[in-house]
């Protein structure tokens, strides 16, 4: 061999190295942004069971039982009867037993005590799940620098929930048996972006297939997105309110389209927040705005790609299952399982949707 073609040779071996090297570069990257990912999804189940486990909480009355916050100490239950006592002595002084359950026992406190607890250990298991496999990832340097801002945006929301929660219940806790249905829906919707943002950062991470489908579908996604979220919005007034055990009949509400009682405080605009037959009617007509919106669009994508058409049907899989848990814990008078799962399917219409709209590029 003369001296061109070594030198020939020597270079294209470079270059298959090169490619080599290149190759397997990517294929680490892609193995890591996958097991970032499936922790992201692992989050996210977690953060589905955080908002069901909410719901028996406060279906069943028990958010209020735990009147004090101890975010670092609060790890264990009470251990001994003592400690039970002194947890129920605390309880006393809220307008919640002195309103509603005066006179309870010992043993009928733990009842609601044990949701409620559960309910923040839960949380507190969660910012573990996140917080320990983040600093893994950091230290092993499988984060860049955008990755890492919208993993910590994450952290700090889930933070912030804790908070939140904290001040939902505070306002329970002073002068009404009840939270308000503001900061109800507070909570609701951060648990909900929460879930959002690590849905999406996970299908980007895992290279989820996006089309360039015409710009009206796109965008026709994009507002089932967010109305399914104003509904919620919606359902958790009514779920402050208790709405929900009122005008137990569908589709009119008992023989009207709207009760004439209802609409009766002023300022007018409170009506949409405050009265329970406004706040009700809302619902219902966000909630078949949303179903007939979805179905719209299922219907719409019949011409667009498999993947986008999969993802539609999907959607309209679970806006049917939403609309019916939706009529029948209305006229079944609200039962505490049937409406955990309307909750529950309220998170899986949210995640459909974000993943139909996930499938579009920006």
């Amino acid at each position: 061999m003369d001296k061109q073609g070594l030198l020939d040779y020597l270079h294209q071996a470079t270059a298959r190295t090169m490619h080599m090297s290149a190759f397997q570069a990517s294929q680490d990257l892609q193995a890591r942004h996958r097991a970032i990912a499936i922790w992201l999804f692992v989050i996210c189940l977690m953060v589905f069971a955080m908002v069901v486990l909410g719901g028996f909480t406060r279906l069943t009355e028990s958010g209020l039982s735990m009147v004090d916050w101890r975010p670092a100490t609060g790890w264990l239950p009470p251990l001994t009867e003592e400690a039970w006592q002194a947890q129920f002595d605390l309880y006393k002084h809220s307008p919640e037993y002195k309103k509603v359950n005066h006179g309870m026992s010992l043993d009928d406190f733990k009842g609601i005590f044990w949701l409620e607890f559960l309910h923040r250990l839960w949380g507190r298991m969660i910012g573990i799940a996140f917080a320990v496999p983040f600093a893994f990832f950091l230290i092993r340097r499988w984060i860049d620098r955008p990755l890492f801002f919208r993993l910590l945006g994450l952290f700090v929301l889930g933070g912030l929930q804790g908070v939140i929660g904290w001040w939902m219940v505070k306002s329970g806790l002073i002068d009404r048996p009840d939270v308000s249905q503001y900061r109800l829906a507070v909570h609701l919707l951060m648990a909900f972006a929460i879930l959002g943002f690590g849905l999406w950062t996970a299908l980007d991470l895992i290279a989820s297939p996006r089309t360039t489908a015409e710009p009206a579908l796109r965008r026709h996604a994009g507002w089932m997105l967010g109305l399914v979220l104003v509904t919620v919005f919606s359902g958790a007034l009514v779920a402050g309110l208790n709405a929900g055990m009122t005008y137990n009949t569908f589709p009119l509400m008992l023989g009207d389209v709207f009760p004439p009682e209802g609409f009766q405080i002023e300022p007018w605009y409170l009506n949409f927040f405050d009265d329970v037959p406004t706040v009700q009617f809302d619902h219902r007509v966000l909630a078949m705005t949303t179903f007939a919106v979805v179905l719209a669009f299922a219907y719409r994508s019949r011409r667009a790609g498999p993947e986008i058409r999969r993802r539609a049907t999907v959607a309209a899989a679970a806006a049917v299952l939403q609309f019916v848990l939706g009529i029948s814990t209305l006229l079944l008078l609200v039962p505490i399982p049937l409406a955990a799962a309307h909750q529950a399917g309220a998170v899986l219409l949210f995640a459909a949707a974000l993943w139909l709209r996930h499938g579009f590029r920006a």
